[in-house]
């Protein structure tokens, strides 16, 4: 199996909303965010997959020397082998994906956070900086594109947040910050025992209207004359938000379930997106 072959398979066996969108990218562009993304997998599976935390820091201590590797000599990963050819001809910038295997690194050490402030610094870690270099790859013209795919990322990991609540509180994790369980009275106890309740959705919604606000703002930073090298960014963005509107149109009721969309509902959405250009 060649390095492209094991990132789109890795890719692929996700089932992630982005996938969707690669399949309409060139050859070549495709192969560098399928890359990218199977990156992004691996480094996060060493530390959904570990129960031993000592472990899983060691695994992203060897993944920092890999992107070392990758960057001055020759790296020995599938992953870092397939981006590598990709990092020079895109400008990608190696300090960005180290500034990922960080933000992975925070959830050894943090299960919750204080204040939305503390959560923007981990969402960027782990989702604006994946949508800078996505905006990359994509191609752009304008540097302004890259502030729109930084707050595009951001409205991706929100939605994230939202979606995953019960499932990240079976691991014992809380993003939603503490301050804003206490400002709409719902107690980490609430969350971790999935019990439902006015205050639980009055948060959510709070949650929901902000992800939906960082998506209007995104988009009303993307130049026009890059729209259409970003049009993958955009079908994910179309995915996302939909699935947002499913969780609030069924309650919030998040905590004991994982609602998603299915795969031909997200290829719909898609294609939709692309042709409209």
């Amino acid at each position: 199996m060649s390095p492209d072959e094991y990132c789109q398979q890795k890719a692929a066996q996700s089932g992630s909303s982005f996938y969707y969108s690669f399949l309409f990218l060139p050859p070549e562009r495709r192969r560098a965010i399928t890359a990218l993304y199977a990156f992004c997998r691996e480094v996060d599976d060493t530390v959904d997959e570990c129960t031993d935390v000592a472990v899983a820091r060691n695994k992203l201590m060897w993944w920092r020397k890999e992107i070392g590797a990758m960057l001055n000599a020759q790296p020995s990963h599938p992953v870092t082998q397939a981006l590598k050819p990709h990092v020079a001809t895109l400008g990608l910038n190696g300090q960005h994906l180290l500034a990922i295997i960080d933000g992975m690194e925070m959830d050894l050490d943090q299960t919750r956070y204080l204040d939305f402030a503390g959560l923007q610094r981990y969402c960027w870690h782990v989702a604006g900086v994946v949508g800078i270099l996505s905006a990359q790859i994509f191609g752009f013209k304008n540097a302004q594109t890259l502030q729109y795919a930084e707050k595009l990322g951001l409205a991706f990991q929100l939605t994230n947040i939202i979606r995953d609540v019960g499932d990240d509180a079976r691991k014992g994790r809380i993003y939603l910050p503490v301050n804003e369980l206490q400002q709409f009275n719902v107690t980490a106890a609430d969350i971790l025992n999935s019990r439902y309740s006015e205050n639980f959705t009055n948060l959510m919604r709070f949650q929901a209207e902000r992800a939906q606000k960082l998506y209007d703002e995104a988009f009303a930073l993307l130049p026009p004359e890059d729209r259409r090298t970003q049009r993958p960014g955009l079908m994910m963005a179309a995915i996302y938000r939909t699935l947002l509107d499913e969780i609030q149109r069924d309650g919030f009721h998040v905590l004991h379930q994982r609602i998603s969309l299915t795969p031909i509902r997200k290829l719909w959405l898609a294609w939709k997106t692309y042709i409209r250009g």
